[in-house]
């Protein structure tokens, strides 16, 4: 028999914290910042309402009608002869692939909180909290201990099944993720020399989008929209399963993106009025984190309190998605295999212990391996292939499936996400889904993939 979640709140918290990540509050912020600030800001969330919400409605519709995970859903609704469940081992495959790259950020997150809170970066001027960050990276005992430390943690708590464990973890996870940004952003706001940073975060200035080009600002809000909620391997649609038809979809997709949002916009006004009151270049991109913020927090009262909570934050950000998509994992294996919850995760662990230890080494012992030249690493390999392939095109063959006759249909799809209460699908979307949703997707992959040719 199939498990369901306790409550609708379970399922927006952990649907939240699938899509909730290092994206929203690592990338998202230093995407503002590279991309001129307030007006980024608007452009994404236009483009997370219409691309964002209708494929997350689409992605929990296919899973709640086929009550199944990844590797059975299109089975379930496919017409017969067709070879759409080709993609679900596809997203099996997505989902395996994130996860071997994301335990070892997702690990740093949690060697940061203890680093941090125990004193090791206090007092230290920027070069030597640069060389902190560096022999994290460059050691193999700290990264593959905090990689299998976040590992154990993620299939341990899941263990425990999808109410004891999953559900009841997370929910206080993430309450205490929100309560957490809202102290840290109070405190942030208030600094002496904040006002121009909250200026630059919120007031849209054009001179801002005219230095870094506004086609570049549209394509690079695009494209955060579309990627911050997790979407293309099936994350979603087990949750989906996972729920009752007493609400409709397009309603439910609406709060998880609306949460999801509330983070990335926060963790913005945790760090942009701190960057402007202490003189930090906003633009220093991926650095922002583990480089610049540790500054920071060296130069403001009780700073060694808020770098712990900071990192606590990013931690339980981190461990959200780590468990979530772990759970996504633990039910196809399940169901593929017939496994017992208990021996998929010993199994599934020892599986993802191993499959980790590349991008875990691949700062130290393996940093020899550059696949795209220069200073690239395994992990931009593993990120590439989920971010820039898996992922658009993963979320394209969803809305084919929803929208064509070939595939579940424009019916089917429309009956199963508005069966409950709370906001439907119009007849008027339906142009717009079919033929326009699609486009933007093909879009942005290819754009995606021009870019980074360019980039090598």
């Amino acid at each position: 028999m199939r498990e369901h979640l306790g409550s609708r709140l379970g399922f927006i918290l952990l649907s939240a914290g699938c899509a909730i990540g290092i994206g929203n509050v690592w990338k998202f912020p230093y995407m503002v910042g590279q991309n001129g600030g307030a007006l980024f800001v608007l452009i994404y969330l236009f483009f997370l309402v219409v691309m964002g919400v209708p494929i997350l409605t689409m992605e929990f519709s296919i899973g709640r009608a086929a009550q199944k995970s990844a590797a059975k859903m299109y089975q379930e609704l496919e017409p017969k002869g067709t070879k759409w469940h080709h993609h679900g081992k596809i997203c099996i495959a997505g989902n395996y692939l994130l996860m071997m790259f994301y335990t070892t950020v997702a690990g740093w997150m949690m060697y940061y909180f203890f680093s941090t809170a125990k004193g090791d970066i206090a007092g230290k001027n920027p070069a030597a909290i640069t060389q902190h960050f560096e022999s994290v990276q460059q050691s193999p005992l700290i990264t593959v201990v905090c990689m299998a430390i976040t590992v154990v943690i993620g299939f341990g708590v899941c263990s425990f099944g999808l109410k004891n464990g999953l559900e009841r973890i997370t929910k206080v996870m993430m309450i205490a993720l929100i309560i957490i940004m809202i102290v840290l952003a109070i405190n942030s706001i208030f600094l002496d020399g904040s006002e121009e940073g909250i200026r630059f975060y919120l007031m849209p200035n054009i001179e801002n989008i005219k230095k870094v080009g506004i086609t570049n600002v549209i394509v690079s809000a695009m494209n955060q929209a579309f990627f911050t909620l997790s979407l293309g391997v099936g994350g979603m649609a087990i949750f989906g399963s996972y729920i009752d038809k007493k609400r409709s979809l397009l309603g439910e997709a609406l709060n998880v993106g609306l949460l999801d949002t509330f983070v990335a916009l926060t963790s913005g006004l945790i760090i942009f009025p701190a960057c402007f009151a202490y003189g930090v270049d906003v633009n220093s991109g991926p650095s922002l984190i583990f480089i610049t913020l540790p500054n920071i927090f060296n130069n403001i009262p009780l700073g060694r309190l808020w770098g712990s909570l900071f990192f606590v934050f990013m931690s339980f950000a981190a461990l959200s998605t780590v468990l979530t998509v772990f759970e996504g994992i633990l039910s196809s294996t399940m169901e593929l295999f017939g496994w017992s919850r208990k021996k998929a995760c010993i199994l599934n662990g020892i599986s993802m212990l191993i499959l980790s230890l590349p991008c875990a080494l691949g700062f130290n012992l393996l940093s020899s391996i550059t696949p795209f030249g220069g200073n690239s690493t395994i992990m931009d390999l593993e990120d590439f292939i989920v971010s820039n392939i898996l992922l658009p095109v993963g979320s394209l063959i969803f809305v084919l499936f929803c929208t064509r006759k070939i595939g579940w249909g424009w019916d089917n799809y429309v009956t199963e996400a508005n069966a409950g209460k709370g906001l439907k699908i119009k007849r008027f979307m339906k142009g717009y889904m079919t033929w326009v949703l699609p486009i933007m997707i093909i879009i942005i992959f290819v754009i995606g993939i021009v870019n980074f040719v360019k980039g090598l």
